[in-house]
């Protein structure tokens, strides 16, 4: 089972520099509700180790590069290296995630289908595999 889907956003270039684009419902398959970027990370720094009861993410690195890990507590573990502004991954909800290997200048939007709810967060990850493992 796939945890995350790495999309090519359209890109259209220029000699006055690239314009990418994308589009609740074509690119982006949810209603957005909240945009937010996460940038001047310290080297050795992580974000994320959280997973989402409901809400999906669609992740793009805006600027620089960085590393998405997944897993969904049974075993199974992708990570995708970010790296251009025009390629976005599509995060299933239930899935663990954290985010590492922030390059200098890193911007990473997020682009969320719902609006922030603390209820909707597991951020402890024995209580995800426990979840995970009552879920079959």
């Amino acid at each position: 089972m796939k945890l995350a889907t790495l999309i090519d956003l359209p890109k259209i270039t220029d000699p006055r520099g690239n314009l990418t684009v994308v589009t609740e419902g074509v690119e982006v398959p949810f209603s957005i509700s909240r945009a937010y970027w996460v940038y001047d990370v310290p080297g050795g720094e992580s974000r994320g180790g959280h997973a989402h009861k409901r809400l999906q993410q669609f992740v793009v690195a805006l600027s620089g590069s960085f590393t998405v890990n997944l897993c969904d507590g049974k075993g199974n573990v992708e990570s995708y290296h970010l790296n251009h502004p025009y390629q976005g991954l599509l995060i299933k909800n239930m899935v663990w995630r954290t985010i590492d290997d922030f390059s200098s200048g890193a911007v990473c939007l997020v682009l969320a289908s719902d609006p922030f709810d603390e209820d909707d967060y597991i951020r402890n990850y024995e209580e995800y595999q426990l979840s995970q493992s009552e879920s079959h």
